[in-house]
Order: structure tokens, then sequence, then C-alpha cells
């Protein structure tokens, strides 16, 4: 994901609430979220190339999502594929923090990231950029492709109308369309108000947008998750082509781990 805004435990009858939007090369094969068919707890898209997601959940309540950190020099071909730190959570039984704990020894073998792991109890952030684990807040966060809150106009311009639409509490179906429209969202900001991350005005100009619409590169979805207190899941996902046309929909409930569907 390039975007992510979140509400952790801090709406009632939510532990946590997710916006966010992937931003990805339109040639990259990729499959929708679903249930996967080699780990049946697990629901998210798939990285069909390097075989990893880049946010999921489980029926247990794990949570984990992964943005790139902006860098202007080029990827290391030969490193692994960022969705293995997502999938490789999501499928084990590490506490977040330990799990982040332990990966401190391998965020070399990885191109920049910035990672969000959960459960039911904790939520941590660490990124292999000096961003070191931390427990995360009752309250609301975001993240792009710098640290955690770091003030982009595309994350603190999420962030303020998630706490708008959860504020007002509406039912659960105008809050999943409500967040769906914020991350939709296609202005650019003023040239004064871009970051500088090296990779020239341009294409800051162009990185800028919450949902990015490019023929090469661009948000190729967005997702909305709430787990309930009830440990209970919803996850929407609209996903959307290279002319920025929504492509597919995807509205998914279901019950957490023990509990009949």
């Amino acid at each position: 994901m390039c975007l992510i805004a979140l509400a952790w435990h801090v709406v009632p009858g939510y532990s946590l609430i997710v916006a966010a939007n992937r931003d990805e090369y339109h040639a990259r094969r990729t499959a929708p979220a679903a249930f996967w068919p080699q780990a049946p707890e697990l629901f998210g898209g798939r990285d069909l190339e390097g075989g990893g997601t880049w946010m999921a959940v489980t029926r247990a309540g794990r949570f984990a999502a992964l943005t790139n950190h902006r860098d202007p020099a080029p990827p290391d071909s030969q490193a692994r594929s960022r969705g293995h730190l997502v999938a490789d959570y999501l499928q084990g039984r590490q506490r977040p923090h330990d799990y982040l704990g332990a990966l401190a020894t391998a965020r070399a073998q990885y191109n920049g990231f910035n990672l969000l792991v959960g459960d039911a109890d904790s939520l941590c952030y660490a990124g292999n950029h000096d961003a070191p684990a931390q427990r995360l807040a009752p309250g609301f966060h975001a993240l792009s492709n710098a640290r955690l809150n770091t003030a982009w106009p595309k994350t603190t311009g999420l962030l303020s109308d998630l706490g708008s639409i959860v504020g007002v509490r509406p039912d659960e179906d105008r809050m999943f369309e409500q967040l769906l429209t914020a991350l939709a969202e296609t202005g650019i900001p003023h040239d004064a108000q871009l970051p500088a991350t090296g990779v020239g005005l341009e294409r800051e100009r162009i990185l800028a947008a919450r949902r990015i619409v490019a023929p090469v590169y661009g948000t190729r979805c967005s997702s909305v998750l709430a787990m309930r207190e009830d440990a209970s899941i919803r996850f929407d996902e609209i996903s959307f082509d290279q002319e920025g046309r929504q492509s597919g929909r995807v509205n998914q409930s279901f019950a957490p781990a023990g509990a009949i569907s």
C-alpha cells in the first residue's frame, strides 16, 4: 500500500478501522482480496509475482499492512519481496512486537519499507530506514511512503477525513462508502505543499494524489477494513484499471476464528 489511515481503539464498537490505497505498476500481476487457497484463515489480495501481499487479515484478528519507503535510488532487484513481511507475520504466531524484533536482523534483505503488524491487543510499526519498532497508542495514525505520521498532504487529508467520518458514527455501510470516497480523491496539492523526496517535481505531483491515475503506475485498489469489538471482520475493496476505472469490487464479512460464520 502507499497510503494508510487508521483508527486504533478509538471508535466505539471497533478495535481497528483502516482505509488504504495500494499503488503499484499496472503490469504487476495481482489477485483481488479473497481467502488464500494455501492459507485459508488469511484474507487479502495477493501479489502473484512476489508471492506476498500488501495488506491482509486473519480470522484470528491478526492484521498487517505494508508501504514502500520512497527512495530516489533504483531498488535492489535481488532483494526479497516486501510482501512476504505481511504474509509471514499473518501465517505465524509471534506477537506483533516480537515479530518486529526478530525481523530487525533481516531488514537489509528488503528494499525500503514501512510495516504495520497487529493483533487484538496491540498494533506496532517499524521500518528499515531508521524507524525502530514502536507500539501505537490508541488514536488516529497515517502512513504513506515516509515514516509513520509524517505530515504529507495526502496523509493529513485522509486522516482528517477518517476522523470526521467516524466521529459522527454513521451506520457501517455509510461509513465504508464515505471512506472509499475519501480514498478516491485525485486532487493534487500546490507545489509548495509537496514533499521533496528526491524524485523530481513532476513525479512528486503525480504521487501526491490520494488515488493516483496514470497509465503505467497508479492506485490499483482501495480497501476499507473494520475489526469490530466482537472480533468479527469486514473487508471491502475496489480495484481500478490503468484508466482509473473501477474494474472489480469485493465485499466480505466473516466471523472470528472458532465462531460459526
